[in-house]
């Protein structure tokens, strides 16, 4: 588990990606791959026509076609080294010594779950280009990431802005514990302000997390709020100008119900800023 991996596509999101995940590389100290999954969905290796009655004995239409086909996977792979090229020396120019670029023919998800075994944290878009500009939703490939992987995964909206203060949503079970000590030792967060929030009564430990998080060098202010959980969370960051929202799958609680599975769409859904979702 040494790399970060940047997902890099033609989505108005991979200037963000590449940028926060030039922050993460250096934070962490770890090596960046900026990666491009040329969907084997929308690009085939190689196109049959010959099951298509509508094509018929046409013989020569349907190698025409397979010939298009052809051509239009090489321009996608053309334009994918394009735009790792780019963001390699986005990367570069801020700061990130020899970023490694692959590009892989295939599902997203299976890539990724073939690489997961390197996978220090993965930094995602909030949109890709099948979303790409489509209000506040969340794209179908970033959810299926979000439930296959157990690694972190930043997931980025907005501009870019190098996090000064985080805010760690706290339900007082082993887990969200668990989660105080990532935080608590993790260079990536190393001397940025802290909000440890509750919502509703599950606050048991929220002294003692915000304790350690004290101890281990962040400034950190709590907060029990009350109300719906998306919204409390969201009003919180948002009124305290909270650039980064760390999250995870926690205990039997109101906040496990709603990060948990399909639900986490529901949170990253009205994202401002990046969501790190702690695994």
């Amino acid at each position: 588990m040494t790399n970060v991996i940047a997902c890099i596509d033609g989505s108005n999101a991979a200037s963000v990606v590449c940028d926060y995940a030039a922050w993460a590389s250096q934070r962490l100290g770890a090596p960046l791959t900026l990666l491009h999954v040329l969907d084997h969905s929308r690009y085939p290796v190689s196109a049959d026509f010959s099951g298509n009655l509508a094509l018929g004995g046409r013989e020569h239409l349907m190698e025409e076609l397979a010939d298009l086909d052809a051509k239009r996977n090489r321009l996608a792979l053309e334009q994918g080294m394009i735009m790792l090229d780019a963001a390699c020396q986005r990367a570069t120019a801020n700061g990130v010594t020899e970023p490694q670029q692959r590009q892989r023919h295939g599902d997203l998800v299976d890539t990724l779950a073939e690489l997961e075994g390197d996978m220090r944290l993965l930094v995602i878009g909030k949109q890709g280009e099948e979303h790409d500009g489509i209000g506040a939703q969340v794209g179908d490939n970033v959810e299926r990431v979000i439930r296959a992987l157990q690694r972190p995964i930043l997931v980025t909206a907005g501009e870019f802005r190098a996090p000064k203060t985080i805010m760690l949503a706290f339900d007082g079970s082993a887990t969200s514990r668990k989660g105080v000590g990532i935080l608590a030792g993790s260079p990536l967060f190393q001397g940025l302000d802290c909000h440890l929030v509750t919502v509703g009564n599950n606050n048991e430990g929220l002294d003692a997390a915000a304790r350690q998080l004290e101890q281990s060098g962040h400034n950190v202010h709590t907060a029990i709020l009350e109300g719906e959980v998306e919204p409390a969370l969201h009003q919180y960051q948002q009124s305290h100008s909270v650039d980064l929202v760390v999250m995870g799958a926690y205990g039997h609680s109101r906040i496990r119900e709603f990060f948990v599975g399909s639900t986490t769409n529901k949170m990253i859904r009205e994202a401002k800023v990046p969501h790190l979702l702690l695994r």
